[in-house]
């Protein structure tokens, strides 16, 4: 949810700060604000509802002085946006500042204790909150602003990633993080702090990732230290070498980094793939399923728990091995799982699936499941995030950052890689003959040539988006494979132009929604060929009865479909299991197209943001 920055070094934080608000804004935008220590040893915190650049303008003349200092771009939990909510809290004293990402559980008992010990309350924040009881515990116990952390970290329940500065103290950053993700980007003589690596790779490519329970001392001049909060010892440190690139964080040249990304995915998909299927398409290798090839073909069930988009990945991810592996799947809303009372056993094998890797549901799941004894395997995308570290093994997509909060390249990436693991798996157990093998898997390695072939399609999608830009609702229909690709269509849609959308098998429009059918409500039918294309046509027609406007997805050269939709985009043949990562494809197009004639901001939708970790 919300991004955390912090600088400690040699040159003026503020520049650092803000650059970083800027990379981390996908993170949150309802506010933004920054705290620096200045030359003169004030303690000085600015803050602004809206964008960064709203920020930006109100430090004008300010004095923006100081080589420490920490920042925050939020999406409101507790109070609405505004200047006084906005990060980072002052402490009563006003020697303190912090930012916090998370949502403290206990917040409101602790600021009851605060109150009667004196401290009053400016925001609706749980935030302040923290700021306070550290405060306290200084005062109470006269002791560092270390050890007052480390204290109220064992009174604070929820999750937190929090940052604290003291006025008195210029030379230090206090963080801690617990279900909320931080890193570090170790310097020469100067160090970085964020809730991701993108504020930090234009400056080093050296980061320390913190661990649940774990506080960092970070002092002028001296070495990181990390320790263990519920004890006294020094943590290990691992320093992580960052593989991505300036280029990567950039629009290059494209008008909304969600265009850009869906126009990466010939190259993502490839970087994907690479290494793990061979030339001649008859071998699959995933390190991380080979490994521990005796828990797959030992499970009596595989769990997929994931949330948003990659719950369609899923989905699909269910059928794929279902069909190579006949393995039962089952597929969860990981924030429905945590909260029941689910039936797992060592026998079982969870697939955590998510882009950011931070997701706050999903790892609560997967740490569900590992008590009671399944082996958790990762998918994600961000290398080092908390989920591939509490996993037994995993799998990157290798995609590269992904910024636009309406995800696309990651879909795909997630749908590519359980392809390829369904028929590894499948191989493993002797299901999938060498022939169905070296087909689907030269199919896979065709995906990125065939996707570039379906960007011809951009023009008449954009002026289709014309079409349809001002209807106020859609249905997104589709069958087998694609079934999940119309919910993801669907949620594409609501994501970014904020029209109502909603994803159905097509079978099961006339069980209800075929009653909303008139000729306002457009239609959008994938009806590629595949073992269902007779019962989609028919469910075509049954839309065309009753007037409905149809956009139709089919195979090229299909003419059947043609000649009763009112319009078409044909995607290549492929093997149809792979059918989803066609088809996509002109769906993300279709929504970034209506959005951007709805003159939304696609890359930040109101009320979004793109690593969810809070519940």
């Amino acid at each position: 949810m919300c991004g955390i920055v912090g600088y400690l070094g040699k040159r003026r934080a503020y520049d650092i700060l803000i650059q970083g608000l800027h990379r981390l804004e996908y993170r949150g935008y309802d506010s933004s604000g920054v705290a620096m220590i200045a030359e003169d040893g004030e303690l000085n915190i600015y803050k602004s509802k809206g964008k960064v650049e709203a920020l930006e303008h109100y430090a004008q003349n300010k004095d923006l002085s100081g080589a420490v200092g920490i920042a925050h771009t939020r999406w409101a939990t507790h109070g609405e946006p505004n200047d006084i909510n906005a990060h980072p809290h002052f402490s009563q004293s006003r020697n303190l500042a912090l930012v916090h990402n998370g949502t403290i559980e206990n917040y409101t008992v602790l600021k009851e204790a605060l109150i009667r010990h004196g401290y009053e309350f400016i925001s609706e924040t749980d935030t302040e909150v923290a700021v306070h009881l550290i405060e306290y515990i200084m005062h109470k116990n006269n002791c560092s602003l270390f050890d007052a952390v480390k204290e109220a970290t064992k009174r604070i329940i929820g999750a937190y990633a929090i940052a604290v500065i003291d006025r008195n103290n210029p030379d230090q950053i206090i963080a801690a993080r617990q279900s909320s993700p931080l890193v570090i980007g170790v310097g020469d003589g100067e160090f970085f702090l964020a809730s991701d690596a993108t504020p930090i790779i234009e400056y080093t490519n050296k980061v320390v990732y913190l661990n649940d329970g774990e506080i960092a001392v970070i002092n002028r001049g001296k070495e990181l230290k990390v320790y263990d909060s519920k004890s006294t010892s020094e943590s290990e440190i691992h320093i992580t070498e960052l593989q991505m690139s300036i280029e990567e964080l950039e629009k290059g040249g494209y008008p909304h980094f969600m265009l850009k990304e869906i126009f990466e995915q010939p190259r993502t998909l490839a970087d994907c793939i690479s290494g793990r299927i061979s030339a001649d398409g008859k071998s699959v290798v995933l390190s991380g399923v080979v490994e521990h090839k005796e828990k797959f073909l030992g499970a009596n069930r595989i769990i997929i728990v994931a949330c948003g988009t990659s719950w369609h990945a899923a989905l699909i991810g269910k059928q794929l091995i279902e069909d190579f592996c006949r393995i039962p799947v089952e597929v969860e809303y990981a924030s429905e799982f945590r909260y029941r009372n689910p039936v797992v056993t060592d026998k079982d094998v969870l697939i955590a699936l998510s882009q950011s890797g931070e997701t706050a549901d999903t790892l609560a799941a997967l740490e569900l499941a590992k008590s009671h004894g399944a082996f958790v395997f990762g998918i994600c995308n961000v290398i080092g995030s908390s989920i591939p570290r509490a996993t037994h093994s995993g799998c990157y997509i290798h995609v590269g950052p992904e910024i636009g909060v309406a995800s696309t390249k990651a879909f795909t990436g997630q749908v590519t890689v359980l392809a390829m693991m369904a028929l590894l798996i499948g191989q493993m157990k002797g299901l999938v003959s060498e022939e169905t093998l070296q087909t689907v898997a030269s199919d896979i390695r065709r995906i990125p040539t065939l996707i570039k072939d379906i960007f011809k399609l951009n023009d008449k999608i954009q002026d289709l988006a014309k079409i349809f830009t001002y209807a106020h609702n859609f249905l997104y229909l589709g069958r087998g494979y694609n079934y999940p690709s119309a919910l993801e269509g669907a949620l594409k849609l609501k994501e970014i132009s904020y029209i109502h959308a909603e994803g159905y098998p097509a079978a099961e429009m006339k069980h209800g929604t075929i009653a909303l059918i008139d000729n306002d409500m457009p239609s959008v039918v994938i009806a590629i060929k595949d073992k269902v294309y007779e019962k989609t046509i028919n469910n075509i027609q049954q839309v065309k009865a009753r007037g409905g406007k149809v956009v139709a997805i089919i195979t090229e050269g299909d003419t059947i479909v043609s000649e009763m939709a009112d319009y078409v985009l044909e995607v290549p043949q492929i093997s149809e299991c792979l059918t989803p990562l066609l088809t996509a494809i002109p769906l993300q197009l279709l929504a970034y197209y209506i959005a951007v004639n709805k003159g939304r901001n696609v890359d930040q939708p109101r009320n979004l943001a793109k690593s969810v970790t809070v519940e």
